[in-house]
């Protein structure tokens, strides 16, 4: 046995020489190795509004008391969960049944809403937005105990002052990501007295500190995601500008937005106050899911962040950003009234989707012929990942790494 386990190690050894003195006959240095052992990658993908008007959830009522939500993702789930990390925006509250279910102006959703979102690979969610308070405090509690209690993280709302001063920092592939989330309205619903640490409003002093707490705590990537702007501008206000620009000031590396329910263009932006020089925005993420149904609105995106951190160097990058243009349907299937978010990796000659009518087909090629116009319009290094024109969408495998297959670096 002892003789044996010397000759394995011997031909092991050999192996190594062998391997070493190719390489440096084609010479090709050792250290090349060790610097491509030495990256991180980490894939981060964020989508827009989750909303829930009332005739979403009246699709999705299967008994007096009973909704299943399920099948809204089901053909973008894949991509949700084959993500590092998953972020989106609900747009609404989980104040419970004794409260009556309701949609615009003032939401109550359904938990199975909750549970189809969990189901789906969402990891966090942002839940600052205009209609946090539409429940009162009671609603925000309740929301944040349900998000918990089902294990997604969030962050934008909170239950106390040290809940809100906690910053939330995951370390995720060897790399530290802080996310951050600030609303500039809540619909003039008054926050309680003396509870301002409900929901983050924006506030240049308060979203500085906060970054510069995030580093402190040893966050390499602070991502910042803001609802404001006006809805349905398709290009991003000037307060828009203005909240960005000082946030880039303060030393965020990515900024995400929403509210304006519509896609507005994305751009790579140049700093020295943060951990790269190089980082992303996109003004506005646009609806992933809800039921305004006209052009732009209906129009949603899977947008997917992969960064790259060399431990050697400890610097961290924006490798790439490609993206996943969505169409939400809104019909019968089977026989079963549906809402179904639609990405355009799906082909709508497949027979998967032979629900949708000509208008349908119409509607979702002009969202996303839409939503690429709008995303390339500031900077064409962003890729849309959509399947090759003569290879039907039921051939192509369901991948890990679908998100992962870009090639336009932004270093």
């Amino acid at each position: 046995m002892i003789k044996s386990n010397r000759l394995l190690i011997l031909i092991c050894f050999t192996l190594f020489l062998s391997q070493t003195e190719w390489l440096r006959a084609q010479h090709i240095p050792l250290q090349l190795l060790e610097h491509r052992d030495s990256l991180s990658t980490l894939n981060i993908t964020v989508v827009g509004d989750l909303m829930c008007h009332s005739v979403q959830f009246n699709y999705a009522r299967v008994e007096a008391d009973s909704f299943d939500f399920s099948g809204v993702f089901r053909e973008v789930k894949k991509y949700l969960s084959a993500s590092d990390f998953t972020i989106g925006n609900l747009e609404t509250v989980l104040a419970g049944k004794s409260k009556k279910y309701s949609g615009y102006p003032f939401f109550n959703t359904p938990d199975a809403f909750l549970e189809a979102i969990k189901d789906a690979g969402f990891d966090l969610l942002v839940t600052a937005n205009n209609h946090a308070l539409d429940q009162g405090e009671k609603g925000i509690l309740r929301t944040i105990k349900k998000i918990k209690e089902i294990g997604i993280n969030h962050t934008g709302t909170f239950e106390s002052q040290r809940d809100r001063d906690s910053i939330r920092i995951f370390n995720l592939k060897n790399i530290k990501l802080a996310i951050l989330a600030y609303s500039f309205s809540t619909n003039d619903v008054p926050i309680p007295k003396g509870k301002n640490y409900l929901i983050n409003m924006i506030d240049f002093d308060l979203i500085k500190s906060d970054i510069r707490k995030a580093r402190k705590e040893g966050a390499e990537i602070v991502l910042v995601h803001f609802h404001y702007g006006d809805e349905y501008k398709r290009e991003p206000v000037a307060y828009q500008k203005k909240v960005v620009n000082k946030t880039i000031e303060s030393g965020a590396d990515i900024i995400v937005g929403g509210h304006p329910h519509v896609i507005q263009p994305v751009d790579y932006f140049k700093t020295d106050s943060a951990k790269i020089d190089t980082g992303f925005v996109a003004y506005s993420m646009g609806n992933f899911i809800s039921n305004q149904r006209w052009r732009y609105s209906d129009a949603g995106l899977i947008l997917n962040i992969r960064l790259v951190k060399n431990r050697n160097t400890d610097s961290v990058y924006i490798k790439n950003v490609s993206y996943i243009p969505t169409w939400v349907f809104k019909g019968t299937i089977a026989g079963k009234k549906e809402y179904v978010i639609l990405p355009a990796t799906i082909s709508p000659k497949d027979s998967v989707l032979n629900y949708l009518t000509k208008s349908d087909k119409k509607e979702m090629k002009q969202a996303f012929d839409d939503t690429h116009y709008i995303l390339t319009k500031y900077n064409n290094r962003i890729e849309e990942i959509a399947p090759p024109k003569e290879i039907p969408f039921t051939q192509l495998q369901e991948k890990k790494n679908t998100l992962k297959n870009s090639s336009i670096n932004s270093q």
